[in-house]
């Protein structure tokens, strides 16, 4: 008998829901295998091309539609003048705009002509027809009579008439065949030049353009009105490109005519209202990569004319080539004219010759460290060297040599970076003070030749900490300041007599730059800085609101590119500042222009380097500058001293006026706060001088 064997229940519902599994979850896996491989294809970089060739021709050929019947409107209907009319009365050219009006008039009135010219053509042709039918069949029936009169036969008299049935016959023959092929062909031809108006165009977006197109874009193509008002409508300002898509001729009028302008081209934009000059120089990256350029390449400042930039847009690459050398190191006899000359600097982004006339002008040059300042400054200072009428007292306060070469044009010369140092540059400044005060007390007509005071790395100076024996700080920013109280005062006066400043200066901040001092400079100049504030310090926020942007220099790249604003060099009418990339010379070179300069001032002795056949006296012309006073103040000595013999005495320091006096026996002392010489004790030295005459000087 048959066992039959029962399974629990739940066991017996578990095996059928597994049997049940594998028909249930099939459609679902094919659904998912279907999924993978459509996800599969249109990842696959195939698709993508296919897509993106597809899209590209279709959106060239929509693209090129759209440009035609835009051109067939612009071409029928008096928009054009209209819109030319309305960008004359919103720049205010009220005459243009009148102009614009007539011709617009005169549009209309020949339009309506060739209107009623058209209702009156069918008459006009017909009747066209009969006469020129009328006179063929004649001037034919008269050459058959002239051939047949020739051959003497009367049938030649419907030859020509028979040739002209037989031509026409041909004809009606090959355009019979022609016609079809012709007319089948004929849309493919329209679809075809329609494609390449749109090609023509850019009709389509970068997203459907080839990889390799993609990745190069259009670098180094030709600016054309097209791309500018492309990177326009793009740039992302809503009401640019709401209004550029309004005008009939794709936003064409916004534009000047784009002209050569060196290595590079510019072009005028006048902007639709509501649409500020602001805004679209906020966007000067996005704006520079949609013209194919890197945002160094590309330039935007404020013109006179109302709601209007000027772009200047770069060749590729064309900044990065170096500039030519200095016409000072190529032309032995070039000569300098601090009245009326100019220093030939560099040149400006046109390539044209870029000079700086520094004729009473006080001179601010500014940037990040290791970006070409000392160079710059040091090559305006190099052809002012060649004019023998000019003094120069130098203050070097990084001391590595870098104007070592004016040991022998400069009456001081100053090198180093220490606190000592600062304190000689305070006093080579406050010299030159005096020198100022004196020039302004002399009678009125006298005439001064010209005295250029220059300090590199003035920022040392500002952040120097230490103080003088009137308790004074050398450096601060306060007008206690001893240096910032004499800078100041030179900004002042000083280029009424000709005693200007020329200082540089590394990260302009308030601290190392006194908002004061930057505005006492004429001829404010700045390399790369670091942030838009920064470019505010150093030039001045007018310059920067009208387009002045050292803060979008390249680091490292653009060494020796200065922004200046001030007047002393050509700034275009329109703009509030110009880019100037400078000539650059190297040691050698300004070791050898030095020399030249040399030569022609004949034999100048730099103080700090000063050796005279007779040495001064140095207790003598002490006890001779204290006169009948009892006692005298250390730094009014050394004051009066400099004005008896500059060459001996200009550099001297307190430390130096004391050490003398402490050799001689005559020592300074403090008297009501501040240290003082005394006549008597200097006396007294030199009376024990001339007892022991063996006593050195």
């Amino acid at each position: 008998m048959a066992r039959v064997v029962r399974l629990h229940p739940e066991r017996e519902n578990a095996g059928n829901a597994t049997a049940q599994e594998p028909a249930a979850s099939a459609p679902r896996r094919r659904i998912t295998v279907a999924y993978r491989a459509v996800a599969s294809a249109v990842r696959d970089e195939r698709t993508r091309t296919v897509a993106r060739f597809t899209a590209r021709h279709t959106l060239y050929l929509a693209g090129g539609v759209r440009v035609v019947a835009r051109r067939a409107w612009s071409a029928r209907t008096a928009a054009r003048y209209e819109r030319a009319m309305e960008a004359a009365q919103a720049a205010g050219l009220h005459e243009q705009a009148m102009v614009w009006e007539e011709r617009g008039r005169a549009f209309r009135a020949a339009r309506h002509q060739r209107r009623m010219d058209l209702l009156s053509a069918p008459a006009k042709l017909a009747r066209g027809l009969v006469v020129g039918g009328a006179a063929g069949a004649g001037v034919l029936l008269a050459l058959g009579g002239a051939l047949a009169w020739a051959t003497g036969s009367w049938a030649d008299v419907l030859t020509p008439t028979l040739a002209v049935i037989r031509l026409v016959h041909w004809t009606a023959i090959v355009i019979g065949v022609v016609w079809g092929p012709v007319v089948a062909a004929a849309p493919w031809l329209a679809l075809t030049a329609l494609w390449a108006i749109g090609r023509r165009a850019h009709t389509a977006p970068a997203w459907a353009l080839p990889a390799a197109q993609r990745a190069a874009g259009d670098a180094g193509a030709p600016i054309t009105p097209s791309i500018v008002v492309t990177a326009l409508r793009d740039v992302g300002i809503p009401a640019l490109r709401k209004a550029i898509k309004e005008m009939g001729d794709h936003g064409a009028q916004m534009l000047s005519p784009i002209v050569i302008a060196g290595c590079g081209v510019e072009v005028d934009v006048t902007l639709p209202s509501g649409v500020s000059t602001e805004e679209v120089q906020k966007r000067r990256k996005k704006l520079a990569e949609n013209l194919n350029r890197h945002e160094h390449e590309v330039f935007i400042t404020i013109p006179t004319a109302a709601r209007t930039v000027r772009l200047w847009i770069a060749d590729s690459g064309a900044l990065d080539e170096p500039i030519g050398p200095s016409p000072l190191a190529i032309d032995p006899d070039i000569t300098a004219d601090y009245k009326s000359g100019r220093a030939p600097w560099g040149q400006d982004l046109r390539g044209d010759a870029a000079a700086l006339s520094v004729f009473q002008r006080h001179l601010l040059i500014t940037g990040l460290s290791n970006q070409g300042k000392t160079a710059s400054l040091r090559a305006v200072a190099l052809w002012l060297a060649l004019d023998p009428t000019v003094e120069l007292r130098i203050a070097d306060l990084k001391g590595v040599g870098d104007w070592s070469m004016f040991a022998g044009l400069a009456t001081t010369l100053i090198e180093g970076p220490t606190d000592e140092h600062v304190i000689e540059a305070t006093e080579m400044i406050e010299e030159g003070v005096a020198e100022m005060e004196r020039r302004l007390l002399a009678p009125r007509g006298t005439t001064f030749a010209p005295l250029v005071l220059l300090v590199d790395e003035a920022q040392v100076a500002f952040m120097c900490p230490a103080v003088g024996e009137d308790k004074r700080p050398y450096g601060g920013t306060k007008a206690t300041s001893r240096y910032f109280n004499a800078v100041r005062k030179i900004h002042n006066q000083g280029r009424a007599v000709s005693v200007t400043l020329w200082q540089g200066t590394q990260d302009p901040t308030n601290d190392n730059l006194p908002k004061l001092v930057r505005e006492g400079a004429h001829i404010r100049a700045s390399l790369v800085l670091g942030t838009e504030e920064q470019g505010r310090m150093a030039l001045g926020d007018k310059a920067v609101d009208g387009g002045a942007a050292p803060h979008k220099l390249r680091q490292g790249l653009d060494k020796g590119t200065v922004v200046v604003a001030g007047d002393g060099i050509k700034v275009p009418g329109s703009q509030s500042s110009i880019t100037v990339r400078t000539h650059f010379i190297d040691d050698t070179t300004a070791e050898e222009i030095a020399t030249r300069a040399k030569d022609r001032r004949g034999g100048l002795v730099t103080t700090a380097t000063a050796a005279t056949d007779e040495p001064a006296d140095h207790l003598a012309d002490i006890a001779a500058v204290l006169g009948d006073a009892k006692r005298m103040r250390t730094d009014q000595v050394r004051q009066r001293l400099a004005e008896r013999n500059p060459g001996e005495y200009r550099a001297w320091t307190a430390q130096r006026l004391a050490a003398v006096l402490e050799t001689a026996g005559a020592d300074a002392y403090k008297s009501g706060g501040v240290m003082v010489v005394s006549r008597e004790r200097v006396r007294d030295a030199l009376a024990a001088r001339d007892e022991n005459p063996t006593e050195s000087h």
